[in-house]
């Protein structure tokens, strides 16, 4: 019996924890590939595996629907893998270990992966099912989609023939995600020069730690703290108080798709300046446990006494690089006038590291209108030069255009009304989607998204309804039977 067993509906749970079973972080997909190889072969369904593990399903459509245009389900295998700090498990080798109370499914200690596996596994009980009324469907499954949409921008157009496009890869029970942003990131090297530790001075770490986090996406706006940012503001303001940091690592971050929840900084000061350091830190605490008391209630700032590092960056190269830091514009930075409410621009300081001979870090940028993508990019870049560091502009992913008239989604909003007895919303999200790089690689495609409830995605906090899940579901197999 698994651990999910008893939860309705019965085929989406029991394809959730079969795909659970094995560890399918993104650029670690081969195993989950191969379970849906398995799964298909097992039922007699067409299945294409490409080079990149990519999973592409066919099924015929079904008495009555020969002639309907046929429907591609769509969702990814990957997950990000965030864990409690601290925790020994390797996320590599070992999968998930599921827990439910029966109203929410969630992993013990880990993110849960529900971000897609809720879509891959209610397209399996579709697959699975031979009594529900469908047209004929080309299920994708994609990999690392949250490490840079890899499985569609590779993957052969000529595998999929269909245009009408059900994307699972929504967090929001009762809205119709219809557009999406596109991105862009942006990498920087700052070269940094080291010399001998005074010997007059002591070895000091920053920890800034216990920020939720999140998807720098779908939860920019919720104004969470960037813990990168936090840490440099705190070592800067012990700068310009006379304090002479010289920094020696400063790293946190796990995605560039995730707002930083931790940061840790080793660095020296001299040992006359340690206790207005400490006072320093001590004001931190408050001024942020106030400015953060509703975002990030749990946000900790440590300050504790290490190993003097032998070569840190010198003093004139940390002040710089602090400088640099604190300068750098984050978060929402424009709303959209079209749809009340959509962030319409944003950036992200995901994973930041220094060590050896330079601080390394990347933005990751978002937005519903290409120009302004290119507007913030080359504010970084700017600042960042005007510093002393060098930047690459990243290959990006395009926007998903809104429709102003779609047959489709009103075929998918009338199928909500039956299911739900009520109005479903149409929005714009945030969020990187795949839907605009295959609606880019798949001329006169027409697309939605929905999915169900997810709470926390991309954090150990992260949450799945399994009522939603239900209802979800019913109206996936509802929009299905509607296309005739």
């Amino acid at each position: 019996m698994g651990v999910l067993s008893s939860l309705k509906p019965a085929k989406v749970f029991e394809f959730f924890e079969y795909l659970s079973s094995v560890p399918h972080g993104s650029g670690n997909t081969k195993a989950i590939s191969d379970l849906c190889v398995k799964f298909a072969e097992e039922r007699g369904l067409r299945v294409v595996q490409d080079k990149i593990n990519n999973i592409f399903i066919y099924k015929p459509a079904t008495p009555g629907y020969e002639n309907a245009p046929g429907v591609i389900l769509q969702a990814h295998l990957d997950m990000v893998c965030a864990k409690r700090p601290g925790d020994p498990i390797d996320m590599k080798t070992t999968p998930v270990k599921l827990m439910t109370d029966g109203e929410y499914v969630w992993a013990d200690g880990t993110s849960l992966g529900g971000d897609d596996l809720s879509g891959v596994a209610m397209s399996m009980a579709v697959l699975d099912d031979d009594t529900l009324p469908h047209p004929a469907i080309e299920a994708f499954f994609s990999v690392d989609e949250e490490s840079g949409m890899d499985g569609v921008f590779g993957f052969d157009p000529s595998l999929i023939k269909h245009r009408l496009l059900i994307n699972l890869d929504s967090e929001e029970e009762g809205v119709f995600t219809a557009g999406c942003a596109g991105g862009i990131g942006v990498k920087t090297v700052f070269p940094v020069e080291r010399t001998v530790a005074c010997g007059c001075s002591v070895g000091m770490r920053l920890t800034v730690s216990g920020l939720l986090g999140g998807h720098s996406g779908v939860e920019i706006d919720k104004e969470r703290g960037n813990s990168h940012l936090i840490a440099a503001r705190v070592l800067f303001a012990a700068m310009k108080r006379g304090c002479e940091i010289r920094l020696d690592t400063f790293e946190g971050g796990s995605f560039g798709n995730v707002i930083p929840s931790k940061t840790v900084s080793v660095f020296t000061v001299p040992a006359d300046e340690k206790a207005e350091l400490i006072k320093i830190a001590e004001e931190y605490r408050a001024i942020l446990a106030d400015e953060y008391a509703v975002s990030d209630p749990g946000l900790t700032l440590t300050l504790e006494d290490c190993d003097k590092p032998e070569k840190p960056v010198t003093a004139e190269c940390t002040r710089r690089m602090l400088s640099m830091l604190v300068t750098l514009p984050y978060g929402v930075q424009h709303m959209s006038m079209d749809l009340p409410g959509l962030v319409q621009t944003s950036l992200n300081l995901g994973v930041i590291k220094l060590n050896g001979d330079a601080l390394r870090f990347a933005n990751s940028i978002r937005s519903s209108v290409a120009s302004q993508k290119h507007e913030i990019a080359d504010k970084v870049e700017t600042i960042v030069a005007a510093f002393g560091g060098k930047t690459q502009r990243t290959d990006g992913y395009p926007e998903w255009k809104f429709k102003r008239v779609s047959a489709f989604r009103d075929t998918a909003l009338e199928a909500y009304r039956r299911v739900y007895g009520g109005e479903a919303t149409v929005f714009a999200t945030h969020g990187g989607l795949e839907c605009g790089i295959l609606a880019e690689k798949l001329p006169g495609l027409d697309s939605i998204s929905f999915g169900p409830e997810l709470h926390d995605i991309h954090s150990v906090n992260e949450k799945m309804g399994v009522a939603s899940i239900g209802r979800t579901y019913r109206l996936l197999c509802e929009l299905l039977s509607m296309l005739k």
